[in-house]
């Protein structure tokens, strides 16, 4: 089964005017009175996969390879180079805010959309409306290997295994077939894969989790994979702020490289100006970000945050639809691999506004 989102085109002014009227009805996180009952530190697992396979095996490949990849897939190959800053994500799950799906940074909102990502991973190849839903009856995880690597029955029993309760096929059982598959068609497939079950849904340290397998083949099928990544990441930020503690198993790539690409204070270039190579993941590895900073003096500086100190249009955002609503509901269902989660983007829309 497959659902769209139906999407009504409204004009800049209707949507902004509805937006103001919707907060001041029903306010937001800091109005008057509000009292938050989540814990102040938040101990938080940022731990991540070891990519040294993925990155040698991206480099290796020659340059037809990473276009036929690339054209598939976006640019998710770069998140593998992507360096996390683990003292700035703990100290950003400190101001996440589960009731509305923000960051609260002082008085300031801020929030990733789907707008935002969809542009970093540059995903073209897809039908942006249409979303990600599992199916009630979906195909063996069995059968689905032996779908995706081309092998046979008894190679795809061997690799399934069981780890925390759930059925998963460890890396290094792919590692061979990215590296030596005789269809280069499914060498980039695999290679995806693994970039979406190590990087961007890493629940299971080292092993490619069988919902990752059911949401990837839906890939296939052009649909956005842009709302699960956030709602993935949006659950476990939710999770680890209600808890005080938590490892996260969102997309800490993305999620660094967002925050930063608020911060980017460059001379703005008109978006019809950016060639349509433009890779804003690319971009962002040619820059020299702060490192060696402390969780105190992020918190220090999310504390202190002035709307004067935020880039809140990124200079490579593109033009698009906002996607506000859904149907009558002032918020947005997104859709995860292991659950859903709402979503407000309208509380800081002008991180897309002109």
């Amino acid at each position: 089964m497959e659902e769209s989102i139906t999407r009504v085109t409204e004009k800049n002014a209707v949507v902004r005017d509805w937006s103001l009227r919707t907060q001041k009805v029903k306010g937001d996180s800091l109005k008057e009175g509000y009292t938050s009952d989540l814990p102040e530190r938040v101990t938080l697992n940022a731990r991540q996969n070891d990519l040294e396979d993925l990155t040698r095996i991206w480099k290796q490949w020659d340059s037809d390879t990473r276009s036929i990849f690339t054209e598939k897939y976006g640019d998710i190959a770069h998140l593998i180079a992507i360096d996390v800053n683990e003292q700035l994500i703990q100290a950003m799950v400190r101001f996440w805010d589960p009731a509305y799906q923000c960051f609260t940074f002082n008085q300031e909102d801020m929030t990733p959309t789907i707008e935002e990502y969809a542009a970093l991973l540059r995903i073209d190849n897809v039908q942006l409306n249409k979303i990600y839903v599992k199916e009630p009856k979906p195909m063996t995880f069995k059968k689905k290997l032996m779908k995706l690597t081309g092998m046979t029955d008894t190679w795809a029993e061997k690799q399934i295994k069981k780890k925390n309760e759930v059925s998963c096929v460890p890396w290094f059982s792919l590692w061979e077939l990215v590296q030596n598959h005789p269809d280069v068609s499914k060498r980039v497939d695999l290679f995806a894969l693994a970039v979406y079950g190590l990087v961007v849904f890493p629940k299971v340290l080292g092993h490619i989790e069988v919902a990752v397998v059911d949401f990837f083949e839906k890939l296939w099928q052009r649909v956005n994979p842009v709302p699960t990544i956030l709602a993935e990441t949006f659950r476990s930020l939710n999770a680890c702020r209600r808890k005080g503690e938590g490892r996260f198993i969102g997309c800490a790539q993305l999620l660094n490289v967002w925050i930063f690409s608020h911060f980017w204070k460059v001379e703005r270039t008109p978006f019809h100006m950016i060639s349509k190579t433009f890779a804003a993941l690319e971009a962002h590895l040619e820059k020299d970000w702060p490192k060696d900073v402390t969780e105190k003096h992020w918190v220090s500086v999310f504390q202190n945050l002035r709307v004067e100190d935020i880039t809140w249009r990124a200079p490579w955002i593109r033009p698009s639809v906002l996607l506000y609503k859904c149907g009558n509901q002032d918020w947005m269902p997104l859709l995860g691999l292991w659950g859903g989660v709402g979503y407000a983007p309208l509380l800081v829309q002008r991180q897309l506004n002109p």
